[in-house]
């Protein structure tokens, strides 16, 4: 492990190119820094950091940047992450705030993270599984077709029209929205298959075939793969960044939902952020990015999760205290729909 004072010339190099975008040198170092010793000094500990690996000269300058190795320290040592203002969290609240449901909620989510760091945004969609039912709603459409209606805790809204039907009546689809309340709210979605095995057999006769038909719709919309849906926002920020990979290999990868999800990783405590840096990601076309991930969920109960991709030389304190804090405010608004 490095010394404190070599730490403290590494932190200065990361901060120096992440806010230049040029090499960094021992003058340049002693003179934006207090770090208490001579250039001399500096440029022994900058020799003894490129030597382990945690930065590099890119040509014959006599500046150095850091390398992953380098960031990943960085990112490792630093003690608290940059905290938003206060007018930025009062438009957090706000601008989220204003949602009327989850799709609105999400893209607006997309939306402002990108903003805030100026880096590509994404945002997983709740995963069903890890959600509860709060209503189930049956509306007829004439006498031949019914609309079932699945709302879930978590404000995902599952919708289907079932077809084909025998002669309906308004009483029987009462009925049976009566009996599927009864049964499912407050079930987790895992569960919703065991808890309406039975219930056909508890209607009369004529109304079987209505709940049959329901029901498959209903065990089938819980099927589908919803937790790999994905949104990105800021896409166009990549023409900004400094990558060392093409652009098109980077926007070809963003376009692999199967990658971004393997990258954000699983939904795990809210209250954790994941960083990869560089190399560390293992698709070849994000390899010259950073991600920046963080579960976002209602209490305790991680949902999904949120995250930003960029460029290696990223405001890492900066842009870890952004996702932290849109993760945090995503997961309220959630628990208030």
């Amino acid at each position: 492990m490095l010394d404190e004072r070599k730490l403290a010339v590494l932190r200065a190099i990361v901060e120096d190119y992440v806010s230049t975008n040029e090499p960094v040198g021992s003058r340049a170092l002693s003179d934006r820094h207090t770090l208490g010793v001579s250039p001399a000094t500096i440029r022994n500990d900058m020799v003894a950091l490129e030597e382990d690996g945690y930065i590099a000269q890119p040509h014959t300058s006599a500046g150095r940047v850091p390398t992953d190795k380098g960031y990943r320290l960085f990112v490792d040592r630093l003690s608290t992450v940059k905290p938003l203002s206060g007018a930025e969290r009062r438009a957090i609240e706000t601008f989220l705030g204003g949602a009327v449901d989850l799709d609105e909620i999400v893209g607006r989510t997309v939306r402002l993270l990108a903003q805030l760091t100026r880096q590509v945004a994404v945002v997983q969609y709740p995963s069903l599984t890890r959600s509860s039912v709060q209503h189930v709603e049956l509306v007829p459409l004439g006498q031949q077709r019914v609309m079932m209606v699945l709302i879930t805790d978590t404000g995902r809204v599952e919708q289907r029209v079932i077809d084909g039907l025998e002669a309906v009546s308004e009483d029987a689809v009462d009925s049976l929205r009566q009996m599927l309340n009864r049964a499912l709210v407050g079930t987790w979605l895992t569960e919703v298959p065991s808890a309406v095995e039975d219930l056909p057999g508890q209607l009369p006769p004529d109304d079987r075939a209505l709940a049959a038909a329901v029901l498959s719709v209903l065990l089938e919309s819980l099927v589908e793969r919803h937790d790999e849906k994905i949104v990105l926002g800021g896409t166009a920020n990549l023409a900004a960044m400094d990558l060392s990979a093409s652009l098109r290999d980077v926007l070809e990868a963003l376009e692999e939902n199967v990658v971004l999800l393997r990258l954000l990783g699983e939904a795990g405590d809210p209250s954790m952020l994941t960083v990869r840096i560089g190399a560390e990601n293992s698709h070849e076309g994000l390899r010259s990015t950073s991600i920046v991930s963080a579960g976002y969920g209602i209490g305790d109960q991680p949902l999904a999760k949120i995250g930003v991709v960029g460029p290696t030389r990223m405001d890492y304190p900066g842009t870890m205290g952004a996702v932290r804090a849109v993760a945090r405010y995503l997961g309220q608004i959630l628990a208030g729909q």
